[in-house]
């Protein structure tokens, strides 16, 4: 290989009570796309903070273009032409597109002051490079997560840097958008760009990299030529076993009906439209799941925030819950009734950041723990570390941050706090993104002995693989209308897209 672009050297990391990264050694050579593999939890993220600045107490050493450096913060790496798209969105909500795309390098006009509108316009052609019709004035809060990973991009593609980091940045994307970003990447690679790739999906891995470098609990396991390789073979390597083809096994028959939705329309004021549900009809029964699949915009996350009772708009048409009426207008009326909500958004409704892991485990079934009116903590914590033994959570203790785990460990730990509820329904609005395949055989296999012991679950999922391996039925949903309902049998991936798409 010719002078590497990026040398890593004996890298280490720690955290209260957790080793990250220990002796992490390779190299990325110059003008590659050079893919990061490993489970939930095995550094790949942390490794990425420190070459970008983020992260700036480490040990060993970090060479960049031949020349030994430690970044004192971002900056620093911006200034080595290293940019970063974060896993987890990192917008200001409050902010316009254009002012979160160039936060920290506002353009000026003569007179010294923030020009908004030439802002606009180079924010535009970036989007537009991007394929992407998001108003730069937009208010970045206002988007869908799907929108806000493209603005992020966007963010890191005005940098024009030499060396760009993408950890997970397809995880909230549609199928088309996703096409949208592998032509972007092309156009990157043909200006001579280095792109370090971290992603669970084999196939992009694999579409993608020249090589791919594979870590495990912290350690470098090996680096190979994408051309050498296998995806069976990089999925041995990330969990040091055998990955068998899952095989859920057949389901027990679904028992009686537990929700049941008529007619279930939701306004969009403002918008041509005029609506983001409409008429859409449907049951759930005990033991099944319902699989809901659709486009970025077709009503997925849209119709589990109404059956949460989080919607911002009215909602019309009816809900039977167990054959009575159902019609939450807060989220704690629909934990009452026995649903729970796992969210899109990880990381804006998802986490407690300033509370640990086992209250973020707990905080949902406080009730529970009450002895003589008060607080049992010694339950609690009984509760929480059963849950994180049966879900397989990595984490060095429950007083650990939840902020300090990896996305995947903060999802098990999100499913784990409504699992504590009992609900009678689960909604998974897109349950493994983020997370690796291992933990998602794991996710999967929960989901199946949940059903089994007679829970209704209502899973949306971005992975059309994903929702023809779990659900029974799937109903697909485009610009707010239900266009097709398939059961499990009947199920293809060409006759979804066909209806989401009508």
């Amino acid at each position: 290989m010719a002078d590497p672009i990026v040398s890593l050297r004996k890298i280490g990391k720690s955290f209260p009570g957790v080793r990250a990264l220990s002796d992490v050694s390779f190299d990325v050579a110059n003008g590659e796309l050079h893919a990061i593999c490993g489970e939930n939890g095995a550094g790949k993220s942390t490794l990425m903070k420190i070459l970008s600045g983020v992260i700036c107490d480490y040990d060993g050493e970090l060479h960049v273009t031949g020349q030994r450096v430690h970044f004192r913060g971002t900056r620093d790496a911006e200034s080595a032409s290293i940019s970063i798209i974060h896993q987890e969105l990192n917008l200001v909500e409050q902010l316009s597109v254009a002012a979160n795309i160039f936060l920290g390098r506002e353009f000026r006009n003569s007179m010294g002051l923030r020009s908004d509108g030439t802002m606009e316009r180079a924010a535009k052609k970036i989007l537009v490079e991007l394929e992407t019709d998001i108003d730069p004035r937009a208010l970045a809060g206002s988007l869908r997560v799907g929108d806000q990973q493209l603005v992020e991009i966007a963010k890191a593609l005005s940098l024009n840097s030499q060396i760009l980091i993408m950890d997970e940045p397809t995880s909230a994307l549609t199928e088309s958008e996703v096409a949208r970003l592998y032509r972007v990447i092309a156009k990157l690679r043909e200006r001579g760009a280095t792109i370090l790739y971290i992603s669970h999906k084999m196939d992009e891995v694999f579409q993608l990299s020249n090589r791919i470098t594979v870590l495990r609990d912290g350690c470098f396991i090996r680096t190979s030529k994408t051309s050498e390789t296998n995806a069976h073979e990089i999925t041995k390597w990330m969990v040091g076993r055998e990955i068998k083809s899952l095989d859920l096994g057949g389901r027990s028959s679904p028992g009686e009906v537990v929700l049941e939705v008529k007619n279930l329309s939701m306004a969009w004021p403002g918008h041509a439209r005029g609506y983001r549900l409409k008429d859409v009809s449907f049951y759930l029964r005990r033991g099944e799941v319902l699989g809901i699949a659709g486009l970025m915009g077709a009503g997925r996350t849209e119709l589990m925030e109404c059956l949460f009772g989080a919607s911002e708009h009215t909602v019309q048409g009816t809900m039977l819950l167990q054959g009575k009426p159902y019609c939450p207008s807060h989220p704690k009326e629909a934990c009452k009734a026995g649903i729970g909500l796992v969210t899109e958004d990880r990381k804006r409704l998802g986490i407690f950041p300033a509370m640990n892991v086992g209250e973020n485990i707990s905080i949902c079934s406080l009730e529970a723990t009450l002895r003589a009116g008060l607080l049992s903590r010694k339950l609690e914590r009984e509760e929480s570390s059963s849950m994180i033994g049966k879900l397989q959570v990595k984490t060095a203790s429950l007083e650990t941050a939840i902020t300090s785990l990896s996305g995947g460990n903060q999802q098990k730990c999100i499913v784990g706090r409504w699992l504590l509820t009992q609900p009678k329904i689960l909604l998974l609005d897109d349950p493994t993104r983020g997370v690796d395949v291992g933990a998602k055989s794991e996710l999967y296999r929960l989901i199946y002995k949940l059903c089994l012991d007679g829970l209704g679950v209502i899973v949306t999922s971005s992975e059309l693989p994903e929702l023809l391996t779990l659900s029974d039925r799937i109903l697909v949903l485009s610009e707010g209308r239900m266009t097709a309902q398939f059961r499990r049998e009947d199920a293809t991936q060409e006759k979804i897209m066909q209806a989401a798409t009508q």
